[in-house]
């Protein structure tokens, strides 16, 4: 009867020198992803009405976006 709310952070690559990783940052709520960050797109996309709304938001503060992108060499 409770609310599941989480974020998964993951990075994926294939090749031994990372020169293909791939940051993504996903905002779960009740098990469906409502807003997500992809290093490959570089800005935040939202999926639901909710997700729209906060990847507005994220995607005009360019020291968030700026922080993210540079995420994927950190």
């Amino acid at each position: 009867n409770g609310y599941y709310w989480s974020r998964w952070v993951t990075c994926f690559f294939s090749s031994r020198d990372f020169s293909d990783m791939v940051l993504v940052d996903n905002y779960i709520f009740n098990k469906d992803v409502f807003i997500q960050f992809n290093s490959t797109v570089g800005e935040y996309v939202g999926y639901t009405a909710y997700g729209v709304y906060n990847a507005e938001i994220f995607n005009k503060d360019p020291n968030r976006l700026q922080q993210m992108r540079a995420e994927v060499e950190r």
